[in-house]
């Protein structure tokens, strides 16, 4: 981060939430996530009958092939063996770093993005529960390679012995839901002209989910809509007339008495 997403003296003046509360409720909604998943497993005919469904829909509609996609990154093994670690090793940390620095500096938009993030795995849960989905690479009629077991690294091992995750709830597609998230929470959180390029994250994590053959298209433009529902349903609070286009370093001085410190403080907090 540089100069200009430094947070201003006004965001610091808004209580952050109790951190082990956080720790806690962060913890637990993962666990609970982890549970949920393992319900879904055991439905192996439904998920490759809806997994057909999927692939067939795609074509109906004329989305591009993912195989595409994978051609593009199998073209040398340190190309694709890079795909299958940003695969492995981005997702967990990536949003776990962005959530820890939110709290950090911008705790308005922390409780914020916590919620939003919250909200959406949720629905993801709910949808792996009714809709179990193998992914593509499992799926003969795509013709695709499984890259993370030909090249490696690999996340899973077999579907009838790993007992740590679900194989079978590729839509809707968290890797790109959390990262698309990730994206957008910075771009609102900060201010610098380059913020723009955090789109990168979901960009390439959007490459990497369909050229590594564990999501389909389709997986990621339902996790998009989920997350645009959890935006709408979640608004920031509003920039005012008051901040618009001013930063916080002009406002807290001109304020002559602490009440009015404090009111710009949290409505500059609110709107960057």
């Amino acid at each position: 981060m540089n100069a200009r997403t430094e947070p201003a003296e006004a965001e610091t003046a808004i209580a952050r939430p109790p951190l082990v509360r956080e720790l806690l409720l962060v913890a637990g909604l993962f666990l609970v996530y982890k549970f949920g998943r393992q319900l879904a497993t055991g439905h192996t005919g439904e998920a490759f009958r809806n997994a057909d469904r999927v692939w067939d829909l795609e074509r109906a509609v004329r989305l591009p092939g993912e195989g595409s996609v994978q051609s593009l990154l199998m073209h040398g093994d340190t190309l694709i063996h890079i795909a299958n670690t940003y695969y492995a090793t981005v997702h967990f940390p990536a949003t776990a770093a962005f959530l820890v620095w939110l709290y950090l500096r911008r705790p308005t938009h922390y409780v914020w993005a916590r919620r939003v993030l919250a909200a959406v795995t949720a629905g993801a849960l709910v949808v792996h529960l009714t809709f179990p989905l193998a992914p593509p690479r499992m799926l003969a009629a795509t013709g695709l390679v499984d890259t993370a077991q030909v090249y490696g690294p690999s996340v899973y091992g077999s579907p009838q012995t790993d007992h740590l995750s679900n194989q079978f709830a590729a839509m809707p597609s968290l890797h790109f839901g959390w990262a698309l998230m990730v994206a957008i929470g910075l771009i609102v959180a900060t201010r610098s002209r380059w913020r723009w390029l955090w789109l990168l994250h979901p960009l390439l994590t959007l490459v990497v989910i369909v050229g590594t053959a564990n999501h389909y298209w389709l997986d990621a433009i339902v996790a998009t809509a989920m997350l645009g529902i959890a935006l709408a349903w979640m608004r920031l609070p509003q920039r005012t007339a008051t901040t618009a286009g001013r930063g916080a370093e002009k406002l807290v001085p001109e304020a002559r008495n602490p009440e009015a410190v404090q009111e710009d403080a949290v409505l500059v907090g609110a709107g960057r």
